[in-house]
């Protein structure tokens, strides 16, 4: 799916007004809110994000500076609650790129000719591999994008930063017990009498 706007900010991603609440479930139905309606509350058919042939779609292209504006985790929750896994844009504002690799959203940056090529054809078939950080195009190229280890396990694992410590819970128990031994050895000897 393309969106060929510039600039695009968090607050055009997700308006204020639908920011009191902390569920992230439903909050795509608010993404792009004030350009997917009407003024009389109608769907828009002419946005992007209306149309039929971009039903299910996960990726999106965005115009240069997408997710720029103020830092709100709402942006990206309503993303990837609309169905999105990923957008790619030439430049993509360092808040939202966090923002959005902690919520299993991937930002991908790539250069201005090759956005230009891609919002030029909307409708392409993109597919990207997160393991080999490439992202395929239909003429065969594999572009690499940047990716750092940790998100990159999260995103393969679908967890976030919470959810990935919890799964070390055993191990990181077990290096509690270990350290408090280390610091305390009498304990340690009181309870084996």
């Amino acid at each position: 799916m393309v969106l060929r706007e510039r600039n695009i900010d968090t607050d055009q991603i997700i308006p204020a007004r639908f920011l009191t609440t902390t569920e992230r479930k439903g909050l795509g139905r608010f993404a792009f809110n004030d350009w997917r309606a009407l003024p009389d509350g109608s769907p828009n058919p002419d946005f992007v994000f209306n149309r039929p042939e971009n039903a299910g779609a996960a990726i999106l292209v965005a115009g240069r500076n997408f997710g720029c504006g103020s830092s709100r985790e709402h942006a990206p929750w309503a993303l990837t609650d609309l169905g999105l896994r990923a957008v790619i844009s030439s430049e993509i504002a360092d808040i939202f790129r966090s923002n959005s690799l902690k919520n299993g959203l991937l930002p991908i940056v790539v250069s201005q000719e090759l956005l230009d090529e891609l919002l030029d054809q909307p409708g392409i078939e993109l597919r990207i591999d997160v393991r080999t950080r490439r992202l395929h195009l239909p003429d065969g190229r594999a572009i690499e994008f940047p990716l750092d280890a940790f998100a990159q396990t999260c995103l393969i694992e679908g967890v976030d930063q919470l959810g990935y410590l919890l799964r070390q819970l055993d191990t990181i128990n077990q290096y509690e017990q270990r350290r408090a031994t280390a610091l305390n050895p009498r304990q340690e000897n009181q309870h084996a009498r």
